[in-house]
């Protein structure tokens, strides 16, 4: 009776919360924007090149953070002395040196729909030395919508014309807005007959005095 008791006090309850597996490591982005993690290298934005960067690494991904803010997620590499970019995380420099964009090594393996390659020929047709610029801003537009998003507003930029970056992203956010929800009097047979009669600001006129103050 005594063994029985003992080994009841050893038995432990399941704990409620769930086991998070996940290997952290502090470290910080080199001149290049990567961060070497278990013997690959990943890429961050630009602007935290020599910055200090939190590992968070799980069995499929690494989340890189900066200031507890997370500033860059990849799949994690199972491969050794490889580099993982995304080519997001340069365009910000590369508008600014316009320059590098087609020898970008970041960019070297970009498979971008056809549609793009289009857009950035007839930007530098009209805009000549500034094109690749203005085609770099509209890539910037990859970092808060899909590439999909994406495709869609240039292939419609290209159908009707447009040759710039501001319009192809006025296109995407007008595409990208939610439908304004109208009140339906489907299924709603009892407020069919209700009727509403219009205002009439006269009525008003009864609220107040003859010397405009309220009676």
């Amino acid at each position: 009776m005594l063994l029985e008791e003992e080994r009841r006090d050893h038995l432990r309850s399941i704990p409620k919360e769930e086991f998070s597996s996940f290997r952290l490591e502090h470290t910080k982005g080199d001149s290049l924007s990567l961060v070497r993690f278990d013997r690959n290298s990943y890429s961050v934005p630009t602007k935290y090149a020599y910055r200090p960067i939190t590992v968070k690494a799980t069995i499929d991904q690494v989340h890189l953070i900066h200031e507890g803010v997370e500033v860059a997620c990849h799949p994690r590499c199972c491969n050794k002395e490889q580099t993982l970019y995304n080519p997001v995380h340069y365009l910000a420099l590369l508008e600014r040196k316009p320059g590098g964009f087609d020898h970008a090594r970041p960019l070297e393996h970009w498979d971008l729909p056809v549609s793009f390659g289009i857009l950035k020929r007839r930007f530098e047709a009209e805009f000549s030395s500034q094109g690749t610029r203005e085609f770099i801003k509209v890539l910037r537009l990859l970092k808060s919508h899909s590439l999909s998003a994406l495709k869609d507003a240039v292939q419609h930029a290209l159908k009707i014309g447009v040759t710039s970056a501001d319009a192809v992203r006025l296109i995407l956010e007008h595409r990208e807005e939610q439908p304004v929800n109208l009140f339906c009097l489907e299924g709603r047979p009892h407020l069919k007959s209700v009727q509403i009669r219009q205002t009439s600001v006269l009525a008003y006129q009864s609220l107040l005095s003859s010397n405009g103050v309220v009676s």
